[in-house]
């Protein structure tokens, strides 16, 4: 079927309708060739971490049949799989959210499947932990994380409380394709949830037991109950989820001077306050950093709508505004340093933090001075889930201590699997009192720990291209970059080492020796250098972005910062000059 056949069929399938309909004939009088065909020319990917898309009509936009085809196949992989499948469902504040999770729970109901609904908006690491809570076959959480608003999605999660991993994944993929007409798929009526008893609204009980779990994040809990009225927090849930949970927490452990950004408190489908709402950039926090001064704040943070991301702003005069806004691999680097200085004592001789592989090698160098190992993954966070559970059931030899990825991502206690950016602000905010008592900022600790351990700068560049020819022009660079790898990226920055996660190897380009990587399969390059400077390029997974990663150490901050600048402007200028022979 041609993309004008799918689009008479969307059309005479939207009948019923009214808005989605509306939609797409506006399109089609507008005469706009390239929007209809990005809705029409193929059918939203679902990958291994779910799907996620713009919203609006067609099969490569986030709407309720698109939302049906994935449940439905969701439905039928754990009809074959599992017994009496279960499948816990929360949403964030997008818009439609609520609907697309209504959608996901009456497919599933129809099809046998018992559900536990979350009868309001949920963060993700909540719903990470009902799954294991419950005991249940599967998880969905509708969100798009910290896109923009014209953004949706749907993530899958396995029964360990993780998103999917590549092999069942695939498994999960071959259901939802074979799915030919998204439009005519059943879901129960009103009676059937009724009569049906396979529907369940989950309690305030769930949160509450999340809540009981988060003690166990505090490593100086009696400190926070004495001292915890001496700091001041300003916090930002960017129109999201997080703003209840987060409040409860601080208050139960003596947190009590929180002032919440009040024009960002309100959960709002639009995030009318910010262009998207990321914490990884400076504009989410404007208003954070006005509230802060005016209240002399020690901590600045701010979640992402699904609360699984976590931006931090601390003191620092030199900066304009008085903040600075860390990278997600400083805050990783602070986190970590403070864990495994308080735990020096019981830390255990098979301690393992992990990270992704493009995150900043300064955690390989905390993890080596406390004698730990630092273990790569994978970019995702199921990834990193992996592993704790391979270490869980005895697959590998290992303890979790921490986990974490350079986009603005954490994990301390295993009781969710995915990133908690409720944890890591706990976390985050009882280091700050610590280090408040020494007569600190967080600015202060974290020079002491580049003055002891080296100057790590890292970056990354986005570059989007959407719809069918972005793909095409992703595909062609990454083919570019294997036929003609690049063997130096300036002065003193020769690539020694190649790894081709897609061919499963590592190449020393000396002697062209190859030593395996013992990782999953997946279509990323990474340079590394003879100065300890490094680059990863990869297609993003949620997105229509190719992201270009850089890396370097330096004995001081502005030769760090230069040789940075320098490697990113050369690693650009050859990947746009690539780009450019493919228009």
């Amino acid at each position: 079927m041609n993309m004008y056949d799918t689009i008479e069929r969307w059309r005479n399938g939207l009948q019923d309708d009214r808005q989605l309909s509306a939609e797409l004939e506006a399109l089609i009088r507008r005469e706009d060739e390239a929007a209809l065909e990005d809705c029409f020319y193929r059918a939203l990917t679902f990958g291994t971490g779910g799907m996620r898309g713009e919203l609006g009509p067609g099969p490569n936009r986030m709407n309720r049949y698109t939302v049906r085809k994935a449940a439905l196949g969701l439905a039928r992989y754990l009809n074959a799989t599992a017994e009496a499948a279960r499948v816990v469902i929360a949403f964030d504040s997008r818009t439609n959210s609520d609907l697309f999770a209504t959608e996901a729970a009456r497919t599933l109901v129809k099809e046998g499947v018992e559900v536990d609904l979350f009868s309001s908006l949920r963060p993700t690491p909540m719903l990470s932990f009902a799954v294991r809570e419950r005991e249940a076959s599967a998880g969905i959480m509708i969100t798009a994380s910290h896109n923009p608003a014209e953004y949706n999605g749907l993530k899958v999660y396995g029964n360990d409380g993780a998103q999917l991993t590549p092999e069942p994944a695939e498994q999960l993929i071959t259901y939802v394709e074979a799915i030919e007409d998204e439009l005519t798929i059943p879901i129960a009526d009103e009676t059937e949830l009724e009569e049906g008893g396979l529907i369940h609204t989950l309690s305030p009980e769930m949160d509450h037991r999340y809540n009981q779990a988060l003690a166990s994040v505090f490593r100086q809990p009696e400190m926070g109950k004495e001292h915890g009225k001496d700091i001041q927090v300003v916090f930002s849930p960017l129109h999201g989820t997080a703003l209840e949970p987060l409040k409860c927490a601080f208050e139960a452990n003596g947190y009590t001077d929180v002032h919440i950004v009040p024009e960002q408190a309100t959960p709002d489908p639009s995030f009318s306050t910010v262009t998207k709402p990321n914490p990884e950039e400076a504009e989410a926090f404007a208003l954070a950093m006005e509230l802060g001064r005016k209240q002399k704040a020690d901590l600045l943070i701010a979640t992402d709508p699904d609360a699984d991301r976590l931006g931090v702003a601390v003191p620092d005069e030199q900066h304009d505004g008085g903040y600075r806004l860390l990278t997600g691999n400083e805050t990783g680097f602070l986190l970590l340093d403070y864990l495994l200085a308080q735990d020096t004592e019981g830390l255990p001789v098979n301690g393992k933090v992990l990270k992704t592989i493009v995150t900043s090698e300064s955690g390989r160098a905390l993890a080596d001075h406390y004698g730990v190992t630092c273990e790569d993954t994978l970019t995702g966070f199921k990834f990193i889930a992996e592993k704790m559970k391979r270490f869980e059931d005895g697959a590998e030899d290992g303890t979790f201590l921490f986990g974490y990825e350079e986009s603005y991502g954490y994990l301390l206690a295993p009781f969710v699997r995915d990133k908690d950016a409720i944890q890591a602000a706990l976390a985050l905010t009882e280091m700050t009192l610590s280090e408040k008592r020494k007569g600190r900022t967080l600015t202060e600790k974290l020079a002491i720990l580049y003055e002891r351990f080296g100057y790590y700068r890292e970056e990354i560049e986005s570059i989007t291209l959407k719809g069918k020819k972005g793909v095409e022009q992703i595909e062609a660079l990454l083919t570019s970059l294997r036929k003609q790898p690049p063997l130096s990226f300036g002065e003193g920055q020769i690539v020694s080492v190649i790894e081709d996660y897609e061919r499963g190897e590592a190449i020393t380009v000396k002697n062209g020796g190859k030593t395996p990587i013992h990782l999953p399969v997946s279509n990323v390059l990474k340079y590394k250098c003879e100065d300890e400077s490094w680059v990863c390029v990869r297609p993003s997974g949620t997105e229509p972005k190719m992201k270009c990663y850089f890396g370097v150490k330096k004995p001081n901050p502005s030769a760090a910062h230069q040789a940075l600048a320098e490697l990113r402007e050369v690693v650009m200028a050859d990947i746009n000059l690539r780009l450019s022979n493919f228009n």
